[in-house]
């Protein structure tokens, strides 16, 4: 992945607020926004990291400790190729009861992203103590190094120096 930047999708561009999203009434979801090289690593590879570590997808409107339609799994595909990969890939993790329960993720295509305010943006590696961090985040940095090691990367791109490199 060449960037990866927190913010907010399936709402209004005026909404896109964290203190508004957070109410759970704008119809966002709290979401990431990763660019990526094919040549690199496929859509396909992605959403097999997104479903292996990044989440627990069976979990309707709840993420972790978090609750509420604005912690709804969801996939924001750019266009109509990456709705059918990722429509796809779901109902094969559920015909094949990958998952104790079904899968919870919707396909929502059409929404427009919004950027978190900059506070938000590569909070891991400057809150590496955050206690949500701790016990929320690290866990999964920890799987996707032993389930994905080829993918894994040590020293992260950083939003700031991502910016900068485009």
């Amino acid at each position: 992945m060449t960037n990866a930047v927190s913010g907010y999708a399936g709402g209004d561009k005026k909404t896109a607020v964290y203190e508004l999203v957070g109410t759970g009434l704008t119809g966002h979801a709290e979401s990431v926004q990763v660019t990526f090289d094919p040549r690199q690593i496929s859509y396909a590879r992605i959403l097999q990291i997104y479903f292996s570590v990044a989440h627990d997808p069976t979990q309707l409107n709840r993420q972790g400790p978090d609750s509420g339609t604005q912690y709804r799994s969801a996939i924001f595909p750019l266009d109509d190729r990456q709705a059918q990969v990722a429509k796809a890939y779901i109902a094969q993790l559920n015909q094949a009861h990958v998952f104790r329960g079904g899968i919870a993720t919707r396909v929502e295509p059409g929404h427009a992203f919004y950027p978190a305010e900059d506070y938000h943006q590569d909070f891991l590696a400057r809150n590496p103590g955050y206690p949500y961090i701790v016990i929320n985040d690290l866990p999964k940095v920890a799987d996707l190094k032993r389930l994905f090691p080829e993918q894994y990367r040590a020293a992260p791109v950083l939003v700031a120096q991502a910016h900068r490199a485009n």
